[in-house]
């Protein structure tokens, strides 16, 4: 379950990012559009973060061979 929660958070970190760099081509030097999606893949980056440390302290990315 832990697997699919980080895949997902880093997919929507991709798409963040490619929706910042449309922004960033497209939009005018007024545009908050570009800042609001730095925002918001900051804090994926953070939830993300926290569900690795999540899952290696609970053992649930442990490397089982």
């Amino acid at each position: 379950m832990i697997k699919v929660l980080i895949a997902v958070v880093f997919l929507a970190m991709l798409t963040s990012l490619l929706a910042g760099a449309g922004f960033l081509l497209r939009d005018d030097s007024h545009s908050r559009r570009l800042l609001t999606s730095l925002k918001i893949r900051v804090t994926l980056a953070v939830v993300l973060v926290t569900l690795l440390v999540y899952g290696f302290y609970f053992g649930n990315l442990a490397n089982t061979v």
